[in-house]
C-alpha cells in the first residue's frame, strides 16, 4: 500500500543516506523482510493540526514494519487508544495502515526517521535528522501545543526552537514556553517498558492530554470542542 505525508516536501527520500548505521540496518531489514516498509517513516496527521506530538524513532516491528508512526507496535495501542478517547481520531485503530483511521486535531512527527538499533538513535544520527524534523514543525503553523513523548523527542523540539536545553529540563507533565509562543509538555514515551513498570500509567498520560487541551484554551482565547469521551 502506497503512503503519502500530509507535509509533502517534507520528507527524507527512501535511501536517505545521511545515517551509515542507520543504512545498514535498513539493508539487512529489506533482506530479511522483503515486504515491510523499511525507510524513512512519515509523519501522520492533520496537517491543520493544533497538536502535535514529537515521536523517538520508528520501532522494528511497529513503524519500520507498517510505514506508519507507532502503527503494530505497544506504544501504538496507548497513543491511538488516547487518541480516540479524547475525540482527536476518526475510525478504529487496527495496527494496521488501511484501518482507516484518520487524525483530527492532532499530528505525529518523529524526530528521527529511520529505524535504529536497540530503539536507541546515536546524538550524530538525531542532528543528521534534525532538519527534517525542523522543516516539519515550521509547516504547522496551527500547532499551538507540542506533547514530547520522551526525553529525546523533548530535547530535539528545545533545539528545533532555538533554545538551550538546560533552559527546559525534562520532566513528565511539565510545561516550556517556547519562543514562537508555543507550549511544549513532556511525557514519557507510551512504551511497553514504561507502561509495564508503571512508570507511565494510562491515567497519567490522560492527564497529559488534559493539560494539552487547558493550553489550548487559555492560548487560543476560545473554549475548545475536543473533550475525553
Amino acid at each position: 500500500m502506497e503512503i503519502g505525508s500530509p507535509l509533502p516536501g517534507t520528507e527524507p527520500p527512501r535511501d536517505c543516506p545521511r545515517c551509515p548505521r542507520l543504512v545498514a540496518l535498513r539493508r539487512e531489514c529489506r533482506i530479511e523482510y522483503p515486504d515491510w516498509w523499511n525507510a524513512p517513516v512519515y509523519t501522520f496527521g492533520d496537517p491543520n493540526a493544533w497538536l502535535a506530538f514529537a515521536g523517538l524513532a520508528p520501532g522494528k516491528h511497529g513503524a519500520n514494519r507498517t510505514g506508519r508512526p507507532f502503527t503494530g507496535d505497544y506504544a501504538g495501542d496507548l497513543l491511538f487508544a488516547t487518541l480516540a478517547e479524547f475525540g482527536l481520531s476518526r475510525d478504529v485503530y487496527d495496527a494496521r495502515i488501511d484501518d482507516g483511521l484518520v487524525l483530527e486535531g492532532a499530528i505525529i512527527v518523529n524526530s528521527v526517521k529511520c529505524l535504529p538499533p536497540q530503539n536507541k538513535p546515536s546524538p550524530a544520527e538525531i542532528a543528521n535528522c534534525r532538519p527534517f524534523f525542523e522543516t516539519q514543525l515550521a509547516a504547522l503553523p496551527n500547532v499551538e501545543v507540542i506533547i514530547a513523548l520522551g526525553r529525546i523527542a523533548h530535547d530535539a523540539t528545545v533545539r528545533a526552537a532555538g533554545v538551550r536545553l538546560a533552559a527546559c529540563p525534562f520532566a513528565h507533565g511539565a510545561v516550556h514556553r517556547l519562543p514562537d509562543g508555543r507550549q511544549l509538555i513532556d511525557s514519557y514515551h507510551c512504551s511497553r517498558y514504561n507502561t509495564n513498570t508503571g512508570r507511565l500509567t494510562p491515567a497519567m498520560f490522560a492527564d497529559i492530554f488534559r493539560t494539552a487541551l487547558a493550553l489550548r484554551n487559555q492560548t487560543s482565547g476560545r473554549n475548545s470542542s475536543t473533550t475525553a469521551r
